[in-house]
């Protein structure tokens, strides 16, 4: 199952891409091209094909490896540690560079080094779908260090440049740069300051995402600046450039040069890639203002325009709602998931928490497609779900009552982590509505479940955070279970992350629950 990233059309009707591009045999795609979260995405164009890969954060498994032949339809492919994590982090698996160099490719990831703090690691593959190896941690300095970004200079030589994470402890943030080692093991010589973040401007109390092309004799550096996250979050991209790497570094005047608008808020950290005809585009982040933080902080592609000053310009300096597409494309107006486990694998976009075991199961087509998980005694159980694209949506699976293992509560759930989670399941013969809110369950209402081999459970949202559930014996007539009146989410998403949703298998290790399928509808 792939998702088509997103909503292309052929038309000659009114855009917001520059006139000078604009005809009316225009392709135009619609923002975003990465629905769900995909924060800090990152682009790199070898021959004709793109790769990115995102922010997992505390979702395994480990940055999604996407592929594309035209910038906005894309698919995932693989994950660079798609069944462990790395030896030595812990957590916090942010902000995934990839980048190709001399036949191979290169992830730069943060990770919270175990018993430590954040650090910037690296891995390599011969291949941009791995496997790739580990070569673990570049530098991590006391405050933390996130953000690596590879370049060589003009003789060359290869250097990391990355931020010390210290408004972490209140203090300013200093981007730094240091030599790098070809085999990418170690640095060498001694860091240089590039520039850091200026109290009382825009930047407010951080620069971040260094993201650097060499054009004209400059090197320029697309960075973002202020709070990243969350409901309160003041995000937006600055540019800044040099004629030498260690400096001095110019930031543009008219900076921020893109900021928020009705549509999207908070963009930034991103990566510029060309689409080989002499066009640069900028992948990055949002958050759907209509939406805000639920469906995450999402991937947006729009054009790099070139002023005659040098400097680089973004369309209106904020997210376009429709652009012309860098090459001809094939997606449909639809991010809806079916999953009938038939395929005997998972698909590429199941995921996982980071902070618990890798859950256990089996897909069966054999049966017709049926997908076993095994359960976990912990708070929310086994979990395996999916990235929610927009606010509104209705997640649908069917149970197999006679293969539920003893003890255990199968479920359909709205999950922020762990934690915090909001489903309805199956145990015992009676239906459960619950919640985990700050670790502690409630259980809001039961009643007995129907005689017969499949339950269907729905899952609805309205606005990312007004939840109703319902079951059904036979797919057409629907029970609800909070009597209509929506159960109020808004504390599922933690700061960093959207809302998943998926499938929840409570109970004692070793039992499992049996799911014919999974519908996710936006």
């Amino acid at each position: 199952m792939t998702f088509s990233c997103n909503r292309n059309q052929s038309t000659g009707s009114q855009s917001d891409a520059p006139a000078a591009v604009a005809s009316s045999q225009a392709v135009t795609y619609k923002n975003p091209v990465m629905p769900g979260d995909y924060a800090d995405p990152s682009v790199v164009r070898v021959g004709n094909d793109y790769w990115a890969t995102a922010t997992s954060s505390e979702w395994a498994p480990l940055y999604p490896i996407l592929h594309s032949k035209n910038l906005v339809d894309w698919e995932t492919v693989g994950h660079v540690f798609p069944n462990k994590l790395p030896d030595w982090a812990e957590a916090h698996f942010w902000a995934p560079e990839i980048t190709y160099d001399n036949g191979k490719y290169y992830i730069y990831y943060t990770a919270k080094k175990k018993g430590g703090n954040l650090c910037v690691g690296v891995a390599s593959a011969t291949k941009a779908t791995g496997p790739y190896t580990d070569l673990g941690p570049l530098v991590c300095q006391e405050v933390g260090s996130i953000d690596g970004f590879p370049i060589r200079d003009e003789k060359g030589e290869l250097y990391l440049i990355w931020k010390e994470d210290a408004n972490s402890v209140g203090k300013p943030t200093p981007l730094w740069g240091q030599r790098m080692n070809e085999e990418r093991t170690a640095l060498t010589g001694e860091k240089f300051e590039l520039f850091r973040n200026e109290k009382g401007t825009w930047e407010g109390g951080l620069v971040e995402g260094p993201a650097l092309i060499k054009r004209n004799g400059y090197y320029y550096m697309f960075y973002a600046g202020d709070a990243c996250c969350g409901r309160a979050c003041t995000y937006g991209v600055g540019v800044a450039r040099a004629k030498d790497l260690r400096g001095p570094w110019e930031k543009y005047a008219g900076n921020p040069i893109m900021k928020k608008n009705e549509a999207w808020t908070c963009p930034g950290h991103g990566t510029v890639v060309s689409d080989g005809k002499g066009r640069d585009y900028f992948l990055y982040h949002a958050y759907s203002a209509n939406t805000t933080v639920y469906p995450g902080r999402q991937g947006l592609l729009d054009e790099i325009t070139w002023g005659t000053d040098g400097w680089p310009k973004f369309q209106n300096s904020s997210p376009s709602l429709t652009a012309e597409a860098p090459h001809r494309t094939n997606a449909k107006d639809v991010v809806d998931v079916q999953d009938e486990f038939t395929g005997g694998n998972l698909a590429q976009t199941w995921q996982w928490f980071v902070a618990q075991p890798a859950p256990k199961y089996s897909v069966q087509p054999s049966q017709g497609g049926r997908l076993l998980l095994q359960a976990s005694p912990e708070k929310v159980g086994s979990v395996l779900s999916k990235r929610t694209m927009e606010g509104d949506y209705t997640a649908t699976t069917a149970i197999n009552q006679k293969q539920l293992g003893t003890g255990v509560a199968a479920g359909l759930a709205a999950i922020g982590d762990p934690q915090n989670a909001i489903g309805i399941s199956v145990q015992n013969g009676e239906i459960s509505l619950w919640s985990v809110k700050e670790n502690k369950e409630t259980v809001h209402s039961k009643v007995a479940a129907p005689q017969g081999n499949l339950l269907q459970f729905k899952l609805t949202a309205s606005k990312g955070d007004q939840l109703q559930f319902a079951w059904s014996a036979n797919g057409t007539t629907w029970t609800p279970l909070n009597e209509g009146k929506p159960i109020n989410g808004d504390f599922l998403p933690p700061w960093d992350r959207g809302v998943r949703v998926g499938l929840t298998a409570k109970g004692p290790a070793g039992a499992a629950a049996a799911y014919e399928w999974f519908r996710l509808v936006h």
